[in-house]
């Protein structure tokens, strides 16, 4: 098949949705298809490349200044007179693209794709939504996001939040309606944003998940050198934060509850792996609780340093409750980590209670200490909770999402076809035989 990939958000930036794409797009290599990726520009102009098989198309695009690109370093900001300054914009801000259908339809009428599978809902999603209607083309969309991952990032936004949210929520919601079929990483995901009456939905919304590739993400004991590299010792007791830095990540209640977890576990210490737009605020907040020499930001970290960074880790931890999935979790997961989440978004599915971790109530920062000793102080409860994080990521091998998505491609095809012969079969009883 020949599959066209469409997203506002890829590799390299450092976040859920490019990193899926991007596995995507190189494991349908792998399986014998013709893919072709069209996304922003990391430079702002238009230019094609080729890397792993894989044609990607990067379209014109320009800064947003109001959220940082997800692929440089995220500037603290400045200080006047020891007071940390608000930052309300950046000079290396997401790059966006302002009138992507042009670009998008010469780049597909070349390519001519037999699917188009749409990861965003941003602008190039509206131009190859714009484009499958008018060439007849089959769509397949993914959602990966709720709108608190949108107006969350903008501080501009917050007095409109609320309201924003609802809109936005409709606006996901139909985008997925409106392609042949759709996905969503997990079921909890779908009861969320779908309708639950979905009858009236009139497409097939299917749990799938993101997966990562088991064979790279797999227990084992790290590199010295790569601990080293990080500052990191050995053999410490240590509670691991991987994703990115935003305030709708909520680490500022992993932080708090860390400090608690020092009142027990005074050896132990907390590294937040990667970066964003509260990572000043984090630093300030360790640094108030006077917790700061046992934690540890070492910024954006990615294979194959992360791999090792994980099987460092004796549990994982977070406080996010805007996960449609989450790819670090399953990551973890899959190197053997107890995990510590609150039971809010679809983490659900991959912290399951008292089976392979803990789930605590959203923002009860003294529970979730309490279950992070709990876990950090017996080593028969994290080899428990290892084994079955190592079942439960068996779930969710990638190469079984790439057959999946290869089955799902072939389905919207004939459901294309056969929306295609209804309706001319409805235009010959209106006009007749001719």
């Amino acid at each position: 098949m020949r599959i066209a990939i469409t997203s506002d958000l890829y590799y390299p930036m450092a976040n859920g949705v490019a990193v899926f794409a991007h596995n995507l797009a190189k494991g349908l290599v792998k399986q014998g298809h013709e893919v072709m990726v069209i996304c922003p520009s990391f430079t702002g102009k238009r230019h094609r490349s080729r890397q792993d098989g894989v044609t990607t198309m990067y379209l014109r695009s320009i800064r947003f200044p109001f959220y940082p690109d997800q692929i440089n370093a995220v500037p603290t900001g400045k200080e006047i007179l020891g007071v940390q300054l608000p930052r309300l914009a950046y000079r290396r801000g997401l790059w966006i693209t302002v009138d992507p259908y042009p670009e998008l339809k010469k780049a597909l009428n070349k390519f001519r794709p037999d699917v188009i599978h749409n990861q965003t809902a941003e602008m190039i999603a509206i131009a190859a939504r714009r484009y499958a209607k008018k060439y007849d083309v089959p769509m397949v969309s993914t959602g990966h996001a709720y709108p608190d991952n949108l107006t969350s990032q903008v501080k501009l936004l917050k007095p409109i939040k609320k309201p924003l949210d609802a809109v936005l929520r409709t606006y996901m919601a139909s985008f997925l309606k409106h392609s042949e079929y759709a996905t969503m990483p997990t079921e909890m995901a779908i009861e969320d944003l779908v309708p639950k009456n979905r009858r009236h939905f009139d497409v097939t919304v299917e749990p799938l998940s993101n997966g990562v590739d088991l064979s790279q993400y797999t227990p084992g004991r790290p590199k010295a050198k790569v601990l080293k590299k990080y500052g990191l010792e050995p053999q410490a007791k240590r509670v691991l934060y991987v994703g990115r830095v935003d305030p709708e990540k909520s680490i500022s209640n992993v932080v708090t509850a860390f400090a608690g977890v020092l009142e027990k576990v005074p050896e132990a210490e907390l590294v937040i792996v990667g970066d964003g737009t509260d990572r000043r605020h984090l630093m300030d907040l360790a640094q108030a609780l006077d917790i700061q020499q046992q934690v540890k930001f070492l910024g954006r970290v990615m294979v194959p340093d992360i791999i090792d960074i994980y099987r460092s880790g004796t549990v994982f931890v977070t406080a996010s409750e805007t996960e449609t999935q989450g790819i670090v979790l399953i990551e973890a997961a899959a190197i053997g980590l107890p995990l510590v989440a609150v039971d809010a978004g679809a983490v659900r599915e991959l912290c399951q209670n008292k089976k392979n971790g803990i789930l605590c109530k959203p923002r009860d920062t003294e529970e979730m200490a309490k279950a992070i000793v709990k876990i950090l102080d017996d080593e028969e409860l994290q080899e428990k909770y290892s084994a079955e994080s190592l079942k439960i990521a068996q779930k969710h091998d990638l190469n079984r999402t790439l057959k999946r998505f290869a089955e799902i491609y072939e389905e919207a095809i004939e459901l294309k076809g056969k929306k295609a012969e209804k309706n001319v079969s409805v235009l010959k009883k209106l006009f007749g035989k001719k």
